[in-house]
């Protein structure tokens, strides 16, 4: 009976084997099962419908390609169970994963938050069950999860990327902004990098519990923060660019890196010609033409738009997206490798793992893939995906452009070509909008003058105007003119702080200064300067003295008095010299009888008299070229900065907080350090606040304006009663101010290049400098010179004349005396009209003496008597002879011969030569007649030599 009974159940036993046996064969000559399935948990937010997360989309996305395309599983169909939770439940999350389980499934994929991951790693830990994560993990260095696997890039090389590119950009200083505390881990290596690079950090935490980020926004613009680097989402991304537009800390000179690699799902549009800077990651794969196509079949077949106000771009594939898209794919892929493989349906409760779960883990991490990301690989160990290939996209004015590319194993690689300088300076000014700050001076910037209410831009004109018209028609921006509300350039006050011109640029309140802005070293520092467009000076603006009252004598004024006497010390000794060297000289000595050849009486014409008058016409002459030199001039106290320093009579000043100001604060030189000492001394009379202020100071009040050379040749040209003094002390050049880094400056300095070699500059300084009276007065005074300059010198030649006159006068009846004295030649009328009786000494040489009365009453006359033979020295010159007709040769006193030939001297018989005279009788029909004033009148048949 027992076996009767037995067979039965053998041969029921015998029949399973055999059934079983068989699927286990039909299993094994497949190769595969021909379902596998896998489960997927994600979150949502309170059952909303709508907001169905990407990796769920993508998910579901990528099954369906695989079952559509049978290329990577051909015999197989893949099914998924997708389980959804709500956010930050972790009890759920573990009671889905232990669902999906029991189903068995050869994988689980998310969910993404991190207590919920961590509840589902510890059940597929100890089920041995490979779990699939596409979001950022921290993942500790004493990790324990065996079966483990995330696409998502490494922090700590995601970390190295974002430190290389702030090392390319040469920052120095930046912010990095935080959404959690998780961000501090994934940033670690920047966040350590001022330990060992020079650059300075400022760590920032978005708002925890809402999305208004513009009281830190604020902040960092108050502060002066201008690179930030934001670790965030994208949707978080989306909203901070938003409110930085409305805080106006959208434009060229703000530069944002984000890390988040899902930049390119942002809509940028509104940013792209504001000039910000703005650079990210991005590590789908769209230059590969197949991921291209995958990721516009998604686009397609995605219905679910964005919200409106998200600012996100509708049917883009987000980065967990396609890190989904290529997880599925991975753990196909992976289960290609593992033949003879079955599936069990797991308990959580029961704690048995799955028997093939430590293979097929071995599979997933040693699988390579070409993904929608990239290269897909693993690190055996940790399961994280180390070798990847990140792409760096930067906003263009066409949109996120490549610009280069980071790879664990090479490192940065910037790609984008540059464009050549010079080609096309508007490129990056070209429908631009920016926002100018001036100040009004004149005449660089002033309001118009006009019956009708102006507005805008055309409240102003002036050089600096023109000038930046010229600009805008060059770089073709648009602009608007606002004047800096404090009215001041720019100077460093107690605190610390900029003022003026100098602090809009700074806050970014203005993109250009355009203003007479001196270009300084300390300005230099914090903001920058475009080439100078005007070079100017420091000089002294003061009030023009009367003018000196120039009589005939001015001719004498270019000397002072002690002048005067070394002159006449150096005529004294000139003429004395002179003397002396006329009488060492055979030059000056002539013959004084020319008439007698054996004569050795010479005489010399430079008398001690005669030197002394050749000095008096040589000083004259000297006087004549003083008073051609001679002009009007001013009679002012001050000529120089010197002159300045030395007194204190005189009030001066300089503009408050102006670069003048800050020259002499600077300065080392002893001159500019005590009229500094003045100045500081006394702030609330010396500094003014303005230019104007200045003039109207110098006009009312004894006070000099020290300021720009340029500001006070246009203020004399308009104003005759100002003058400049002295030189200039400095020499710099106005140039337009930019913020620090602006990209705008070397477009500027071309352009202004550009119109200096054109000439328009020259020609804008002619239009505002030109158009006066004064240099017209100017002129007539520094012209010709008049009478009332010159008169005296006609007075002193007039009287010289007269003096003359008198002089010669004196001279003629002194000679004729001393004549007479020394050659004692008397002519004496004898008898009648037709004789002369000439009483001539022995001696033979006769000297004028002056006129006295003979012995017969009759005048003298100045003549002598020379016969033609010289006797030998030493005997006398006449003899006395028997001849009764001499003949005879009349001489004038100066030795110039008269008469010669004369016949007729016969001596007379009275003469018996006792007293050496030897007297003539010569008729007045042979010689002429003598008149009574002692001329004498040569007859025609006279013979004169």
């Amino acid at each position: 009976m027992r076996n009767t009974w037995l067979s039965p159940r053998s041969a029921i036993w015998e029949y399973w084997t055999s059934l079983i046996a068989c699927l286990f064969w039909i299993q094994y000559s497949c190769g595969m099962p021909h379902v596998i399935r896998i489960g997927g948990i994600f979150e949502q937010t309170d059952g909303s419908d709508s907001l169905v997360s990407a990796e769920e989309l993508a998910f579901k996305f990528a099954v369906n390609n695989i079952n559509r395309n049978r290329t990577l599983l051909p015999n197989t169909t893949l099914t998924y169970d997708i389980q959804r939770i709500n956010i930050y439940d972790s009890f759920e999350a573990s009671r889905k994963a232990c669902d999906q389980l029991a189903l068995g499934v050869v994988a689980i994929f998310g969910p993404s938050h991190s207590s919920s991951s961590n509840a589902v790693q510890s059940i597929c830990n100890a089920l041995e069950v490979p779990h699939i994560q596409v979001r950022w993990k921290h993942h500790p260095m004493d990790n324990r999860d065996t079966f483990y696997a995330n696409l998502y890039p490494d922090y700590s090389s995601l970390s190295y990327a974002i430190l290389d590119l702030v090392q390319y950009l040469k920052w120095k200083t930046a912010t990095v902004v935080y959404d959690d505390s998780t961000g501090l881990i994934r940033l670690q290596e920047l966040i350590m990098a001022p330990s060992r690079y020079n650059i300075r950090l400022k760590i920032r935490q978005l708002p925890l519990d809402s999305e208004d980020t513009r009281p830190l926004l604020k902040e960092m613009k108050r502060s002066r923060e201008f690179r930030i680097i934001f670790d965030c989402s994208h949707q978080m991304a989306a909203q901070i660019l938003k409110q930085a537009q409305t805080m106006g800390m959208m434009t060229e000179y703000y530069h944002y890196i984000f890390t988040t690699l899902d930049l390119m799902a942002i809509n940028l549009e509104p940013y792209r010609f504001c000039g910000v800077n703005m650079t990210g990651f991005r590590i789908l794969n769209v230059d590969n033409p197949q991921v291209g196509s995958i990721v516009e079949k998604w686009s397609m077949e995605r219905q679910i738009p964005p919200k409106p106000d998200s600012g996100l771009l509708e049917g883009i594939m987000t980065t967990d997206a396609a890190l989904t898209y290529d997880a599925v794919h991975i753990v196909s892929v992976s289960y290609q490798h593992a033949p003879q493989m079955t599936v069990n349906s797991l308990q959580c409760h029961r704690h048995k793992p799955w028997r093939f779960g430590g293979r097929f883990m071995s599979f997933i991490k040693e699988s390579h893939w070409d993904g929608l990301t990239g290269r897909l690989s693993f690190n055996k160990t940790t399961g994280l995906r180390t070798d990847f290939d990140l792409d760096i996209v930067s906003l263009k004015e066409d949109g996120l452009e490549k610009v280069g590319k980071w790879s664990a194993s090479g490192g940065l690689n910037i790609t984008e070509v540059p464009k050549r300088k010079g080609m096309n300076i508007t490129d990056s000014l070209a429908n631009r909008s920016l926002v100018i700050s001036t100040i009004l001076e004149e005449p660089y910037v002033m309001l118009k003058k006009s019956d009708k209410a102006l507005v805008g831009n055309d409240r102003f004109e002036g050089f600096c105007i023109d000038l930046l018209k010229e600009l805008a028609k060059i770089l073709g921006f648009t602009y608007e003119i606002r004047l800096v509300p404090d009215g001041k350039y720019g100077s460093l006050d107690d605190k610390g702080q900029w003022n003026g011109m100098i602090r809009e640029l700074i806050e970014h309140r203005a993109d250009l200064a355009v203003a007479p802005l001196t270009i300084t070293y300390m300005r230099e520092k914090v903001v920058d300067f475009s080439k100078p467009f005007l070079n100017t000076g420091i000089s002294i603006l003061y009030r023009r003295p009367n003018a000196t009252n120039n009589g005939f004598f001015s001719f004498l004024n270019p000397m002072t008095p002690d002048i005067w006497v070394y002159i006449l010390l150096a005529y004294l000794g000139v003429s004395c010299v002179l003397f002396v060297i006329a009488r060492f000289s055979p030059y000056e000595w002539y013959d004084a009888h020319p008439c007698n050849p054996g004569s050795d009486v010479v005489e010399n014409n430079f008398t001690l008299l005669n030197s002394f008058w050749f000095g008096v016409g040589s000083l004259m002459q000297q006087a004549n070229l003083a008073a051609f030199l001679t002009v009007e001039r001013m009679d002012s106290s001050v000529d120089s900065a010197d002159d300045i320093a030395k007194q204190t009579k005189i009030e001066y000043g300089v503009v408050k907080d102006g670069a003048t100001m800050a020259f002499f604060k600077k300065s080392k030189v002893s001159t500019f350090e005590k009229m500094w000492a003045f100045m500081s001394s006394r702030p609330r009379t010396s500094l003014v606040k303005s230019v104007e202020d200045g003039v109207q100071r110098v006009l009312k009040s004894d006070y000099a304006l020290i300021t720009e050379s340029t500001t006070i040749d246009y203020i004399t040209r308009r104003n005759c009663n100002l003058t400049r003094v002295g030189g200039i002390i400095d020499s710099k050049g106005y140039g337009i101010g930019t913020p620090l880094g602006s990209p705008y400056r070397d477009k500027i300095s071309i352009a202004i290049l550009s119109i200096l070699e054109d000439g328009l500059l020259h020609i804008l300084k002619e239009k505002w400098w030109s158009g006066s009276s004064c240099l017209d007065e100017e002129r007539r005074e520094t012209g010709p010179m008049g009478i009332q300059n010159l008169g005296g010198i006609f007075i002193v030649l007039a009287s010289g004349l007269v003096l003359s006159v008198f002089v010669a006068i004196a001279e003629f009846i002194y000679k004729l005396r001393k004549t007479a004295e020394r050659e004692q030649v008397f002519v004496q009328r004898h008898g009648g009209r037709d004789q002369t009786v000439v009483h001539l000494r022995e001696t033979g040489e006769t000297q004028a003496t002056a006129p006295g009365h003979g012995e017969d009453g009759c005048s003298d006359q100045h003549a002598r008597l020379q016969r033609p033979a010289t006797p030998r020295k030493g005997q006398h010159e006449l003899q006395h002879w028997d001849d009764s007709c001499v003949p005879m040769t009349m001489c004038s006193p100066q030795g110039k011969t008269l008469v010669s030939n004369i016949s007729g001297a016969l001596p007379e018989p009275r003469d018996n030569g006792i007293d050496e005279i030897t007297r003539y009788i010569i008729n007045h029909s042979d010689m002429g007649t003598l008149t009574k004033h002692g001329q004498l009148k040569l007859a025609a048949s006279a013979t004169q030599v």
